[in-house]
């Protein structure tokens, strides 16, 4: 079987496990990182930050319910249905939509080398990037 993935030839598909939530980024791969804060270790988050106008919600009637907490900036959003976080607004970069790289279709997540984000000493680590 052939690999599909490419990470510069968008576009990219993508969305949660039972499908309710499906979405498209036309912008290249680059960037990833991974975080050590509560709720991205939890939820095993790979980090993708893409310009509003690259992404596109192909189901904008999604069971979409939305999660905030501490200094309530980010909206994590999941799907109701599943519980799949495919996609979100994060608290370091607010006006971009942060793409969970594990909820893309054909990815090969090996091929990937991201970097690391110090999430849980968010203030000092958002200084040094």
């Amino acid at each position: 079987m052939t690999n599909r993935f490419d990470p510069d030839r968008p576009p990219f598909r993508g969305g949660c496990h039972c499908g309710a939530i499906r979405f498209r980024v036309s912008e290249a791969i680059a960037d990833t990182l991974v975080c050590n804060c509560s709720i991205c270790t939890r939820t095993a988050y790979i980090h993708w930050e893409v310009a509003p106008e690259n992404f596109t919600l192909d189901t904008p009637d999604a069971p979409i319910r939305t999660y905030q907490f501490g200094t309530r900036t980010s909206k994590n959003t999941f799907c109701e249905v599943c519980g799949i976080s495919p996609f979100r607004v994060s608290r370091s970069a607010p006006s971009k939509i942060d793409v969970n790289v594990r909820c893309l279709d054909d990815v090969d997540l090996e091929s990937l080398e991201p970097a690391h984000f110090d999430g849980r000493n968010w203030e000092d680590a958002i200084r040094k990037r």
